[in-house]
């Protein structure tokens, strides 16, 4: 592992545990290609709360936005421990897509709400969709609305849990947040992961190891549909050994 990718994988292990612990149960050659991409999709979460000054914020992200480009157009590309790395991960069209991420973290700065559900659904396609897609393409082939599908259960699932932390920073996170609706939107969640997982044969095994960071989504959307109250009390998810043996088990047998 070269030392930008040890420290991807350190901002990883520290800023986003259960993406590392997925990356860590792929192959070491994918995981040169992940921590890349979850460090950047980190560091681009993190951007806009850093600090309360929105053009400071705005700045943050250009500046992601601008290493992309300079990654897309192929030339020379800043020194970073990230973005070097990325460099190698990324084609045109991958810098394309995570250029949208960031234009889509704005959200993140301001404290206006979503407009509606396509708003929304638009959002956590652009985030959690994008990123899923980009590394499923970096490592292998598979069939893009199978991948979005799934990524879009990944998204609702991390979103859910992220509510209160949102609310406490006087964020509004859901279209529609009354109990029933939390429930509904879970379920439409966890319908569309699981046609993805009806698919999961037109997606290699190989770029299959990106998905493995959904390992926990089931779970917690199922417990939303059955219990929303729990998103806004902070308690969705397992145990701890639940969860690894979740992992365990995906990772033996490949059943993202």
């Amino acid at each position: 592992m070269s030392d930008d990718i040890a420290a991807c994988a350190e901002l990883v292990h520290r800023g986003d545990p259960d993406r590392f612990a997925a990356t860590m149960a792929a192959q070491p050659a994918a995981r040169d290609i992940l921590f890349p991409l979850f460090a950047f999709n980190l560091e681009v979460a993190r951007a806009p709360w850093v600090t309360q000054e929105s053009m400071i914020a705005e700045m943050r992200l250009q500046w992601w936005r601008d290493a992309l480009d300079e990654i897309g157009q192929g030339g020379q590309v800043r020194r970073h421990e990230v973005v070097t790395p990325l460099a190698d991960v990324l084609d045109a069209p991958a810098s394309v897509l995570l250029d949208d991420l960031v234009l889509a973290r704005r959200w993140d700065i301001y404290r206006d709400p979503f407009e509606d559900d396509a708003a929304f659904d638009d959002f956590i396609d652009k985030t959690s969709g994008n990123l899923l897609w980009v590394a499923v393409r970096a490592l292998g082939q598979g069939d893009e609305n199978v991948v979005r599908d799934f990524a879009y259960g990944v998204g609702i699932s991390n979103w859910l849990r992220a509510i209160p932390e949102l609310e406490s920073h006087q964020r509004v996170p859901l279209v529609d947040g009354r109990p029933e609706a939390v429930a509904e939107l879970a379920a439409k969640a966890l319908n569309r992961l699981r046609n993805a997982r009806k698919g999961r044969a037109k997606v290699d095994k190989s770029a299959g190891q990106a998905l493995l960071c959904g390992w926990q989504a089931e779970t917690i959307l199922k417990q939303a549909v059955k219990s929303p109250e729990l998103v806004k009390e902070g308690a969705l998810g397992a145990s701890d050994f639940a969860q690894k043996l979740g992992l365990v088990g995906r990772t033996l047998t490949g059943r993202w």
